[in-house]
């Protein structure tokens, strides 16, 4: 299967996806935060708190894997992506690690359907047209290389996302 057609795009909560694993887009610590970590958090219960406390936190671009508990996929892949810096501080390098360690880290543990979030462009302010080239190339590249990962979808959060990801990925 070529790889394009591994991708899809969906306007969705992450955390009530049915896929194999979800990638939360952490902070350095894992205990939880805003925006989609917060929410990822909330729906897999104190468990996943309790397990990411053992985790002793994660390098931003690196991924861990803990267990999904009371989410609908099993897993939860956290990623830490980098704060936007203005792009000259290695800014799209990280990002793009913090997908392709993700994808290892899946492919490592034999899962096939993987949901991404829009990594670094909340808070940590990554410009979101940026940040999606940077995420379906990485994504893409890694597909093409790789063909345990059935399936990859960018689950966006909002409209502007959502047309971001659908006129880029007709690129890819």
């Amino acid at each position: 299967m070529e790889h394009r057609q591994k991708i899809s795009i969906v306007k969705a909560d992450i955390t009530q996806l049915q896929v194999d694993a979800v990638v939360n887009a952490a902070n350095n610590s894992l205990l939880g935060g805003g925006g989609v970590d917060g929410a990822i958090h909330r729906a897999a219960g104190p468990e996943l708190l309790s397990e990411c406390k053992t985790l002793n936190g994660c390098a931003t671009g690196d991924a861990k894997v803990t267990a999904g508990y009371r989410l609908k996929a099993p897993f939860v892949i956290h990623t830490v992506g980098p704060v936007w810096h203005g792009g000259k501080k290695g800014e799209a390098e990280l990002l793009a690690s913090c997908y392709r360690n993700a994808l290892k880290q899946a492919v490592a543990k034999k899962l096939k359907r993987i949901a991404f979030p829009n990594i670094s462009t909340g808070i940590y302010g990554y410009p979101k047209s940026e940040a999606a080239e940077v995420a379906l190339t990485a994504v893409s590249r890694f597909l093409s290389e790789d063909s345990t990962i059935e399936k990859v979808i960018f689950a966006v959060f909002d409209d502007e996302n959502l047309e971001i990801y659908q006129q880029l990925s007709r690129k890819f």
